[in-house]
């Protein structure tokens, strides 16, 4: 850090730092709020899709037995042959956002395979789908706790280093001024005094 300088320059620089500082805080404490407020959504919105995939499973574990058994060739029925991944703007923070999912179903004999593999298709399209989103989701937690520990640390540092800081140069820089000039007022009466005698 440079030197502090014991000047009103100097004291009118620190005064205008000071109050730059404390004009930016509310606006970086606030940014800061909005993207904890963004993050517990996305992260509430993760645990909603966890709970679709489980109940998705559960239904399939309960309702289709048959797909524990051995099944002719299952593999690759429903396949994802198109993700559009855009992108949102939100506090200055862009977050993955999924547009367009496209999913392929293999086709298949209805008279070669057994009758519940219609609805193996529809869970496999459900569950491609909130994979796919959950994917998403992870992607824009990430974001959104990198952005949060960023500004985070911005708030701190205007918080805990520079305010205080700049407060601590402004009383130096005064004590130093008032010295001086306390100093100036006696030299100037010694000098007067001498002058008389």
């Amino acid at each position: 850090m440079p030197r502090l300088n014991f000047s009103k320059a100097s004291l009118q620089k620190q005064s205008t730092h000071l109050k730059r500082y404390r004009q930016y805080l509310p606006s970086l404490d606030l940014k800061r709020q909005q993207l904890i407020a963004e993050r517990a959504k996305a992260i509430n919105q993760l645990e909603t899709l966890e709970n679709e995939i489980q109940s998705h499973l559960q239904f399939v574990t309960n309702f289709l037995p048959m797909l524990s058994s051995p099944i002719p060739d299952l593999k690759n029925l429903v396949t994802i042959t198109a993700a559009e991944i855009g992108s949102e703007n939100v506090v200055g923070i862009n977050l993955p956002v999924l547009t367009h999912l496209q999913l392929d179903v293999k086709n298949y004999s209805t008279y070669c395979r057994p009758h519940w593999v219609d609805q193996v298709v529809v869970h496999l399209k459900a569950m491609l789908e909130l994979k796919m989103q959950h994917r998403i989701y992870l992607q824009r937690v990430s974001v959104l706790e990198k952005a949060v520990k960023k500004v985070s640390q911005r708030v701190n540092l205007f918080e805990k280093v520079l305010i205080p800081k700049t407060i601590q140069n402004i009383r130096k820089i005064r004590i130093y001024l008032s010295d001086a000039e306390r100093a100036g007022v006696v030299r100037a009466k010694l000098t007067k005094q001498k002058q008389v005698v």
